[in-house]
């Protein structure tokens, strides 16, 4: 239902009020919670006929929340929550909810699932009522909320329990909610004040027009107005975190990002901010306007090509400033160009695979670098399956094994090197590391199984004694028993 399920929404909600709800002489809150039993249930319905509708108690005491106030979703708050922000656009919302029509039918409830409803609110997800009303609460808070069938199902309804033209009844609490995550590990996460304008997108290369404020521990730093690439945020003192949500947001966009150290300053800090090492950074970000880099395929191989011997001196020039993550994006950039490209003459051809050469390479560096070992290694393979004698290549996927603690692997690897190049000294030299560790670790495993058969040998010779003197007791036993019953016989025979 609700293109995907809706948000948590009473069992007994229907329009009645709070006395009604409670029952003559009860204490406990109903909504909100599951604490409606089967006897309520079959009271608020004999009561149904004669109590107010739910249309005239949402008419009397409903607030409409509505944008443009046509009152096609309004709102009772049952239980307030906690004060503080509320969910905004993008936001991941763990919510309860029962859905109802107005003749108090369920229709679906998150409770029948016996877990939750999370999605990203206001992104279309579930109906628009349900985005609305979402967006207006707090977290812990209970409402209910009286949906017209234009921000419901509309003229369609939802066959077969929702009919056409229905008005809705939803009972909904906010359990949770927190910023959409942009990356994989959580680093940058993204809270949208105000939606943007149309699809598109910047993209990497685009030149985008922004006003940023910048915040660390509550404190404005910055406040500016910047023009600067995608991918090359960095020549403009711009952190990492904001030039990767750049590909993320619309024109007219406004959103808060929450960037962990690694997208902000990172380890070093900006000390012309006051800003110290490893600070956590808050940035107000509106998308004012952008241009739009080529996108690969609107491209001919010439002019990738041209294009990429430019990306790689920008990667080159951020990597030797140490800027690792900002040289991976350019390098990046150069695959995402040419991994499928064929040259038309021997000439383009080899110019592809140099490049491909160097941007796989350059990544492993990178990666290796940034302690990435298992990108370094994929970045390695492609090489070496472009070129199964590269020296570099070899050298540095045995580097990131070997710091993997893959001492086998990058034995082999380093021995590779010698077979290529045998005045390789710094291969030669890791071979005796390789060799130690494996035999460091081969000791270690002796330690550890004798440890472990000593260890089960006490355990049997325990038992083995245990066993045995079990089998002594039960022998005296026997013997005490013979005892007794020959005296027994002595005394009966006098």
């Amino acid at each position: 239902m609700l293109h995907s399920p809706p948000v948590r929404l009473a069992e007994v909600t229907c329009g009645y009020t709070e006395k009604q709800m409670r029952g003559p002489g009860k204490t406990r809150e109903i909504l909100g919670t599951r604490a409606c039993v089967s006897a309520e249930m079959a009271t608020f319905e004999d009561e149904s006929s004669t109590s107010q509708s739910p249309v005239d108690l949402f008419n009397s005491q409903g607030i409409d929340i509505t944008p443009n106030k046509d009152r096609g979703v309004c709102k009772i708050v049952k239980r307030h929550g906690k004060e503080g922000e509320r969910p905004m656009i993008g936001d991941k919302v763990h919510v309860h909810y029962t859905g109802r029509l107005l003749n108090g039918k369920k229709f679906d409830s998150s409770f029948d699932r016996k877990e939750p409803f999370v999605l990203n609110v206001g992104k279309g997800q579930v109906i628009k009522a349900l985005d609305i009303g979402v967006c207006s609460m707090q977290k812990g808070e209970v409402c209910l909320l009286l949906c017209k069938p234009e921000y419901a199902y509309g003229s369609a309804g939802s066959p077969p329990k929702v009919p056409t033209n229905s008005t809705l009844l939803f009972e909904v609490e906010l359990l949770n909610f927190r910023g959409e995550e942009l990356t994989e590990d959580g680093g940058i996460l993204r809270r949208i004040k105000v939606k943007g304008e149309g699809y598109n997108n910047p993209n990497e290369g685009a030149t985008v027009h922004v006003h940023l404020e910048g915040r660390c521990g509550g404190r404005l730093f910055e406040a500016r107005d910047i023009t600067f690439v995608v991918g090359e945020s960095e020549d403009m003192g711009v952190p990492l975190g904001v030039d990767r949500a750049m590909e993320k947001m619309q024109k007219g966009e406004c959103c808060l990002l929450y960037l962990k150290p690694k997208y902000g300053y990172g380890k070093e800090g900006k000390p012309e901010y006051d800003i110290g090492p490893n600070a956590e950074l808050l940035y107000e970000v509106t998308l004012k306007d952008f241009e739009k880099a080529k996108e690969s395929w609107e491209m001919d191989l010439n002019e990738k090509l041209e294009k990429a011997v430019l990306v790689k001196q920008k990667g080159t020039q951020y990597f030797k400033s140490g800027r690792y993550y900002h040289a991976v994006i350019q390098y990046q950039r150069i695959v995402s160009w040419l991994e499928m490209e064929c040259g038309v003459g021997k000439e383009q051809q080899q110019a592809i695979q140099a490049l491909l050469l160097v941007a796989h390479l350059n990544l492993a560096l990178c990666y290796l670098r940034l302690r990435e070992y298992s990108q370094t290694v994929e970045n390695c393979n492609k090489v070496v399956e472009l070129d199964s004698q590269n020296e570099k290549a070899l050298y540095r996927r045995g580097e990131a094994r070997l710091l993997r603690n893959e001492f086998t692997l990058a034995l082999m690897d380093f021995r590779q090197v010698l077979q290529v190049n045998p005045s390789n000294r710094a291969a030669r030299c890791r071979i005796a590391v390789c060799q130690r560790k494996i035999r460091e670790h081969h000791e270690r495993d002796k330690k550890i199984y004798a440890n472990m058969f000593q260890r089960f040998a006490e355990h049997d010779a325990k038992v083995g004694r245990l066993k045995r003197k079990k089998e002594e007791s039960g022998l005296v036993d026997q013997n005490n028993k013979a005892v007794k019953k020959s005296r027994t016989k002595s005394q009966d025979g006098s």
